[in-house]
Formats: structure tokens, sequence, C-alpha cells
């Protein structure tokens, strides 16, 4: 599925944005869901919003939390050494939706891959990045990279697991050192230098 996306600042959404995004909200986490629950909060004014658009019509939306305004906290209890991280405070990906006429044709992976990528790039590309999801979707977020942490939770009497995106350290491979090699090369020069003059000697020996 072929979408254009927009990153968009609370203060740089139209009105119309606003209301197609808060319709679509309610729409799937509200009306689909069977949940009473308060969608609009004060976490939206802070938040960085990815619009999915086609045919210049709203198809899929997340909010982006900066690590400064992010509640959601991580205890890095998953994280080995080779991942380990001293970001504590992380971004959080949060209110993802992908309308249900347009779901399964991989627009939900495009748009998770345009908020990480968001991320790295406005965040750091070390600093990992914290999701609340629904735990219908764990497989879903593990396709992408993300760890569970901790139990399961209710949250508005939804299943949720904590779970985070690592960025994993790339192992150097050591270079051998220029003095070693040298070494090498001087001696291995040595023995065909040795093996050459006693082919030139065994020559002599025979011509004799």
């Amino acid at each position: 599925m072929t979408c254009e996306f927009s990153l968009k600042t609370f203060d740089e959404l139209t009105s119309v944005d606003l209301y197609h995004i808060l319709k679509a909200r309610s729409q799937v986490f509200v009306v689909e869901q069977n949940c009473a629950y308060q969608d609009m909060d004060e976490v939206d004014f802070d938040c960085l919003h990815l619009i999915a658009h086609q045919n210049a019509a709203l198809v899929g939306y997340c909010r982006i939390i900066p690590p400064e305004f992010n509640k959601l906290k991580s205890n890095l209890s998953v994280a080995t050494p080779a991942i380990k991280t001293n970001h504590t405070a992380m971004p959080a990906i949060g209110r993802v939706l992908v309308l249900s006429e347009h779901r399964g044709d991989g627009l939900a992976r495009q748009m998770m891959n345009q908020a990480i990528a968001q991320c790295r790039k406005k965040y750091g590309k070390k600093r990992p990045i914290i999701i609340s999801a629904q735990v219908y979707l764990l497989s879903f977020y593990e396709s992408l990279g993300f760890v569970p942490e901790g139990e399961h939770y209710l949250e508005d009497n939804i299943e949720h697991v904590k779970m985070v995106l690592y960025v994993a350290k790339k192992n150097k491979i050591k270079k051998e050192s220029t003095g070693t090699a040298s070494t090498t090369t001087k001696v291995l020069s040595f023995l065909l230098f040795i093996m050459a003059a006693l082919f030139v000697l065994g020559l002599l020996y025979l011509m004799i």
C-alpha cells in the first residue's frame, strides 16, 4: 500500500488535521474496542503527530512522545551486555492505528518504521524506544525488534505489555596492528629469500 506520511507538531496541525485525527482515534480506540476512556489528553500538545495519507485522506496515525514528556519508563530488566544503554529517558510511540478498511496491506509496519526512523533522527540513534502494546499485537511488535518487558497489565480494561526497542551494539573486529603485520611481512620475505638462495645453490651444485 502506497501512502504519504507527514509529521507535525501540535501547533502545526490544522483544524481539519486535528478533526480527522481525533475522529480516527475515537473510531478505533473507543467504538471498535468498545472502551469508554478519555482519549484526548494533555500529552497531545507536546507530541509529534505522524499521519499516513492516501489521496489526501487519513488512513493511519500514531504519535511520538518526546523523552522529556514520556511517563512510560523502562527498568531495562531485559537488557543484555550487548545492548545495555545509559538512556533511561526514552521516546514513546503511541495511539498507533490503521483504519479498518486499510488493514492487511502492511500500512501498520510502514508507519511504525517511519515512527522509529523519526525517533532515531530526533532523539539519537542509540536511544531506546518504548511502547505500551496491546497484547494481541505482541508478535507484530516483536517482528519490528521490540522486546517485552515485565508482566502484562490492564489499561482501560485491555491487556497491555510494556515493550522496548533497543539498538544492539555492533561488535567491532579488531584489526591486526601495524607492527604485527610489518613483522609478519619481514619474516615471510626472509623465508622466501632463504628458499630462493637454496634453489640457486641447488642449481649450481647440479651444474658442477
